[in-house]
């Protein structure tokens, strides 16, 4: 019987390795071929089972360590992170990163308020010059415009060409505060350079001997400028024509470096324009234009800048009619001119310290600061210096002069044939000197601002020693001294700069001529006289020797002589009691010791001055009671220099002479009988006028005996 085989099953996908595809069945009667394939087969099978395992499990132990490498990779990296933290969390040194940080401006609130912040702003644009605009001649910045008859106007034009800008170095020459050197050079609206070099600039353009490219160059910026400002230099031109300007306009006839006049703060003076521009205050609106003068400054020479208003006015002005305006517009120019540069040489002069003579007004201050006219008549040092550093009103600095001024300066030297060390003012520059110079006033002991056409020289009285009534052994005396004092005397004491000084103590009566001596003396000699009295120091210790040494320290600049009246007041004997008055005597003393020039003092107590003074004192000279003798002589003197000729005899001079009457009173008798002669259109000084003054004096309290007598 036959024997039936076992059919096969299908594995299935997954025993079978994932194959789907069925197997090749076997020939029937090869059942130990069949067996051998099926054990074979399951061999394989299994083997292959087994491998995948293994991979499997490779796999997951792969897995597993990429696990571990990604985990241990990551706690490194959080491990960095840290470290980094750290590191940020660790405070660092300002300024110690080598990197810029920018920040950037944030938007603003209502308020209009604002804070910067580190966020690059999103509406910003890029940059409209950049390499393609820098190559070429002219760049215009263009805006909205609020002529009716432009659309857009110019805001600046940016000069690239190398050509324009060689042009504008000739067209623009010693203008201020353009430099034509810069590879970029910028001009902003209205441009002004342009409208006060308008005819220069058009005379360049026109020129027939230019190089194509600086011609095509300069035709360009003719076109842009004639559109931009052609309005404005025809209105200029007219303006100029009619000699009248309007208040918007008023800029364009101010051109920098031209001479403008103006009487600012005296007469007629010449300024060179620096610059204008439009102010308001609390007045309303006004144009100011600074400008510079030549001014001295105690050391040397140099510029000071004025600014001079010009108020706001409706409709046009003539020109002359202005605050301050340019010299060409002036009717007679060149001898204004030739005028001014007259007073600067004046000016020059007074370089220094000098002694003069002053008639006229004059300037001080108030507490404010504000000027204050004043009417001063006498003597006068004119010393800026010296205003500088005693007054105590402001000082004037001055600044440099330019590049431009030195070139001048040089020129004018090599022109001259002058030294180079030695300084001068060409004529332009006189021309722009001030009108005032400061100094001191010796009779009303002030410091002021004088006018320098006012400023005379010293008419010397040469007769005032020689009418001096003193015995003349006393009078060659005082004056022997006095001129090897002021020639300059060689003795010093033990310790050097000690007791090189002459003082001179007068002692009298009132009115026999202690003061007459020093005031004499001084004319004789041509030097100033300082008179110094109690009011002039102060009170306090202090003060006094503040002001003590600033007096005896300009004395001996101006080479003068010092007359310290009534001097009982200073020194007199000192005290256990009056402290104060003691430190005051001991500052007299230790002062006067080191003094190095001439001193007179004057008193009519004598016996009052402390006892440590006689030692310092090298003449004293006591004036006794005046004879008749010598009344007769100052009778006879006073009567020379009257201003009306007197018709008095000897014998009434005579007669005179035996009234018991001072100097000064003999003085002002006649000083008031001539002011009565004058009003009575006498033409001669009678004695009945003198009788009259006499009959007036009697009635005086302490009038002398004599006179109730004479009379």
């Amino acid at each position: 019987m036959p024997r039936c085989w076992p059919s096969f099953r299908s594995r299935s996908k997954k025993e079978a390795g994932g194959s789907t595809k069925p197997r090749k069945q076997p020939d029937s009667g090869s059942s130990a071929a069949g067996s051998t394939i099926d054990t074979e087969t399951e061999t394989k099978t299994k083997t292959k089972t087994e491998t995948d395992h293994n991979e499997e499990e490779n796999k997951t132990e792969e897995k597993t360590d990429d696990k571990k490498d990604e985990k241990k990779d990551s706690d490194d990296e959080a491990k960095d992170s840290e470290d980094k933290d750290k590191e940020k969390e660790k405070p660092k040194l300002v300024g110690s990163i080598a990197e810029a940080k920018n920040i950037y401006k944030g938007a603003s609130d209502e308020d209009g308020n604002w804070t910067w912040t580190d966020k690059y702003p999103e509406d910003a644009e890029e940059a409209a010059e950049n390499e393609e605009t820098a190559t070429y001649a002219v760049v215009v910045r263009n805006q909205k415009s609020n002529d009716s008859r432009k659309k857009l106007e110019a805001h600046s034009i940016i000069v690239q060409s190398p050509q324009i800008r060689a042009a504008l170095a000739e067209i623009m020459a010693d203008y201020p505060g353009v430099a034509c050197e810069l590879t970029r050079l910028e001009f902003e609206a209205p441009f002004k350079p342009f409208v006060h070099r308008w005819n220069e600039f058009t005379t360049y353009v026109e020129k027939p001997d230019l190089d194509e490219t600086t011609k095509e160059h300069m035709k360009l910026l003719y076109k842009i400028l004639n559109y931009e400002i052609g309005d404005t230099v025809k209105a200029f031109h007219d303006y100029v024509k009619n000699g009248v300007v309007c208040f918007k306009d008023l800029w364009m006839i101010f051109q920098p470096g031209n001479v403008v006049i103006s009487a600012h703060m005296g007469p007629m003076s010449a300024f060179e324009c620096v610059e204008t521009e439009y102010m308001q205050n609390n007045c309303g609106k006004f144009l100011q234009v600074r400008c510079d003068c030549v001014d001295y400054g105690g050391k040397e020479f140099g510029r000071y800048q004025e600014a001079i208003n010009i108020p706001e006015f409706i409709g046009t002005k003539k020109i002359t009619g202005l605050k301050v305006y340019p010299l060409h517009f002036h009717e007679d120019k060149e001898a204004l001119a030739a005028k001014l540069v007259k007073r600067g040489e004046i000016f020059e002069k007074l370089a220094g310290h000098h002694y003069k003579q002053y008639s006229g007004k004059a300037i001080t201050w108030n507490r404010e600061g504000n000027e204050v006219e004043c009417q001063i008549t006498g003597r006068i040092i004119v010393d800026i210096d010296s205003f500088n550093r005693f007054s105590p009103w402001r000082v004037r600095y001055l600044n440099d002069f330019n590049a431009n001024d030195i070139e001048r300066f040089s020129k004018h030297k090599e022109q001259q044939g002058l030294a180079d060390d030695k300084f001068v003012l060409p004529p332009y520059y006189q021309m722009l000197c001030r009108s005032r110079t400061r100094g001191y006033s010796l009779k009303f002991k002030k410091w002021l601002d004088f006018f320098t056409e006012q400023i005379s020289e010293v008419v010397w009285n040469s007769t005032a020693f020689d009418r001096l009534v003193l015995p003349p052994d006393q009078k060659e005396l005082i004056m022997s001294f006095s001129e090897s004092q002021i020639a300059g005397s060689k003795f010093d004491d033990v310790i050097q700069g000690k007791g090189k000084g002459i003082i001179c103590l007068l002692s009298g009566p009132p009115g026999v001529g202690k003061t007459l001596t020093a005031e004499a003396v001084a004319e004789n000699l041509k030097v100033p006289l300082h008179t110094l009295s109690s009011g002039d120091l102060g009170s306090d210790p202090w003060e006094v020797e503040r002001e003590l040494n600033s007096i005896l320290e300009l004395v001996a600049r101006w080479n003068a002589i010092l007359l310290l009246d009534e001097c009982d007041v200073f020194l007199e004997a000192r005290s256990t009691h009056e402290l104060e008055r003691n430190k005051i005597v001991s500052i007299f003393l230790r002062t006067l010791e080191y003094y190095e020039g001439i001193m007179f003092m004057t008193t009519n107590r004598v016996d009052d001055i402390d006892a440590a003074f006689q030692s310092r004192i090298h003449v004293s000279i006591e004036y006794p009671d005046l004879t008749s003798a010598s009344r007769r002589t100052i009778w006879a003197n006073f009567l020379k220099g009257s201003t009306i000729q007197s018709s008095l005899t000897e014998k009434d001079i005579s007669e005179l002479a035996e009234l018991k009457l001072n100097g000064r009173q003999i003085k002002n008798v006649l000083k008031t009988a001539q002011l009565l002669a004058a009003r009575k259109n006498s033409e001669t000084l009678d004695r009945k006028y003198i009788e009259t003054v006499l009959i007036i004096e009697k009635k005086r309290p302490g009038a002398p005996q004599q006179m109730m007598h004479y009379l």
